[in-house]
């Protein structure tokens, strides 16, 4: 395994880490809760890999992954770095305090190494963090409950460049993945500012984890998109560690000897994925750049550009599996994420909001059917 430095932390941590947002689960909806005999085994076998640090959070795997966590630490404790998140950004000082005591018993442990303000944004930062959260942060660095202040992110790049500027988290944990590159010039910030970068969502949140004709193409040596996506973020190097949420032991097999071998992309590998998810990129924005002018759908409520990014990833990078399987997901719970394709009425007023002129109406029914190919 190599190691690289977490920024201020000073803490050498493994270039793969275990995210534990989504363990094998046992029973069903609200009752559901993590595997033990499958989770402890694959996170053991990550610890025996070298593995060094595991990320979780309160809510995660139906708020039992903290437990499941500190199942897994005994007996490790003293080899692992342990990550964990305080998703409270309220007024009452008693509730987060709550929330941090709950995840060290949970957890088993006397101190949590690294600990997050959970889905940190810009304007949380100045609203939340520095008139009274990042208070109670600093008071428990103090008593010695926590030994890292951090952040996991999501927000823009300007936000980010900001929040580096500030200087406060001492690392930061943000998307990042092949096709999710925006965040680029403010984690070579962080790089500059000795801020450590947790790059989460290597495999796009399983987007990448299926295999594409389009993708395997990108570098003909590496046949399996999800090493690819591995390698080609532990290959900048502006992160630190890319952190993979790993659901199986083949998973945590294959990740481990991605990151086990010292041999990385070079810089003409590089420059050519670069270049050719440029291309993609640019091919995708013909069809739909999201700017979400054609929102709200007053008739049916269609999630519009949310459909068409599915149906780009599929088209465009011939991730198919994943965005027929993500688009199941809209028809099982509408109209909570918002209404599929096949809601819309046909009233034209989204296609007159339309700065790219995009015949809206069509392209959702070819997204449906196109999306719902043989499925029931």
């Amino acid at each position: 395994m190599i190691y690289r430095t977490l920024g201020r932390t000073g803490l050498k941590v493994s270039q793969l880490g275990f995210g534990a947002m989504r363990l094998p689960m046992k029973g069903e909806g609200e009752k559901s809760f993590v595997d033990r005999d499958l989770a402890v085994p694959m996170i053991h076998r990550a610890f025996e890999g070298g593995v060094n640090y595991i990320d979780t959070a309160v809510g995660y795997c139906n708020s039992d992954s903290q437990r499941a966590v500190g199942d897994a630490l005994v007996g490790w404790r003293d080899k692992v770095v342990v990550s964990t998140k305080n998703h409270y950004y309220g007024e009452s000082e008693s509730e987060w305090w709550k929330l941090l005591t709950d995840s060290l018993e949970r957890l088993r442990v006397q101190t949590i190494d690294i600990y997050n303000h959970h889905g940190l944004n810009w304007k949380a930062y100045g609203e939340s963090i520095e008139p009274r959260v990042g208070q109670w942060m600093l008071k428990a660095k103090e008593q010695g409950l926590i030994r890292h202040i951090c952040c996991s992110f999501h927000d823009g790049n300007e936000a980010l460049m900001k929040l580096v500027e500030a200087g406060y988290p001492a690392s930061i944990t943000l998307q990042y993945n092949m096709l999710d590159r925006q965040l680029e010039q403010g984690m070579a910030l962080a790089k500059q500012h000795n801020i450590g970068v947790v790059a989460m969502g290597p495999v796009g949140g399983g987007k990448l984890g299926s295999d594409s004709p389009v993708l395997q193409k990108l570098l003909p040596s590496i046949r399996r998109v999800p090493e690819l996506a591995l390698r080609f973020v532990l290959a900048n190097p502006n992160v630190t560690m890319a952190l993979s949420g790993m659901s199986t032991m083949q998973q945590v097999e294959e990740n481990l000897a991605a990151a086990n071998d010292t041999v990385t992309l070079s810089e003409a590998d590089q420059a050519a994925i670069h270049e050719q998810l440029g291309r993609l990129k640019a091919m995708a924005d013909l069809y739909c750049t999201a700017c979400g002018y054609c929102q709200p759908c007053e008739a049916a409520k269609v999630a519009i550009p949310g459909i068409f990014g599915m149906y780009n990833t599929a088209r465009v990078y011939g991730l198919w599996e994943a965005a027929r399987a993500q688009y199941a997901g809209v028809l099982k719970n509408r109209p909570h994420w918002g209404g599929p394709a096949d809601d819309c009425t046909e009233c034209g007023k989204c296609e007159d909001k339309c700065p790219q002129k995009i015949p809206i109406r069509q392209q959702l029914k070819e997204a449906h059917k196109a999306l719902t190919e043989g499925k029931a």
